[in-house]
């Protein structure tokens, strides 16, 4: 081989090898892209998900969930982001720091949401959640906490990826609430009278510090035991998670304030 093409084939190469991490994993249109960001995230998740023992914004995780469980009970069936296939409805009742995204129900989704920058994620993996509303037979916060917990043992597993890198560990982040109050609307989701009442939530949960501006693609599952049945778990449609073990994709733009 003659000296000049070894120089033009070295330098080819060396060109390659500096060019940004991002360049070479980016793509093209509305495409997800991978930059080194994203991989340093998927080593070190501390730099990507809140801890179970911290407290966000100066609420606790656990709180956060109550939140979370107010929030989408708050929001009538005809406009619920949980019934959803599109995102059409993805910031309703969405405000302050943390924005609440869920899972779709007995088929999988692709939603696309526009999320300000400088906002959290709260998005639930699967959970589960009993009130005295729903069961009338439960008459102490010991008995709603059996319920919740009894429900979300089912669930086996979780599995998510923010731009097809995968989060790792996420089936640690399960969580327990602290009896809470949450109102029901005229036409809620549980279809039951409207009213506020008292519960205890439990479930696995993926909390998403706030991300640079830029697209990305979300994606979520949990898993539960294939053996088990609704009538096993006592939950309803919404209140269980029989049901919401299905990929949810989420295609975010993170919006630059300025």
């Amino acid at each position: 081989m003659e000296k000049s093409s070894i120089i033009l084939i070295l330098f080819i190469l060396f060109t390659v090898m500096a060019l940004p991490a991002n360049c070479l994993f980016a793509t093209d249109g509305n495409e997800s892209f991978v930059n080194q960001d994203m991989i340093e995230m998927n080593i070190n998740t501390s730099s990507l998900v809140y801890d179970l023992n911290s407290k966000p914004f100066n609420i606790s995780y656990a709180d956060w969930t109550e939140k979370w469980w107010q929030w989408t009970y708050s929001i009538p069936w005809d406009r619920n982001p949980s019934y959803d296939d599109t995102g059409e409805h993805c910031d309703e009742n969405q405000n302050g720091p943390v924005w609440f995204l869920t899972q779709g129900f007995e088929h999988p989704v692709e939603r696309t949401c526009n999320i300000p920058q400088n906002t959290a994620l709260l998005i639930t993996l699967l959970n589960s959640e009993c009130s005295y509303a729903e069961f009338r037979e439960l008459k102490t916060e010991e008995e709603l906490r059996e319920c919740a917990n009894n429900m979300q043992d089912f669930v086996i597993g979780a599995k998510a990826s923010l731009n097809n890198i995968t989060i790792p560990n996420v089936e640690k982040y399960r969580i327990q609430t602290d009896l809470f109050n949450f109102t029901l609307p005229k036409d809620n989701i549980l279809n039951l009278t409207a009213q506020t009442t008292q519960a205890v939530a439990d479930g696995n949960w993926l909390f998403l510090k706030p991300l640079p501006p830029g697209k990305y693609e979300l994606k979520a599952k949990g898993e539960i035991d294939s053996k088990v049945s609704a009538n096993e778990t006592g939950g309803s449609e919404y209140n269980g998670p029989i049901g919401w073990n299905q990929t949810t994709t989420y295609n975010l733009l993170v919006v630059d304030s300025k």
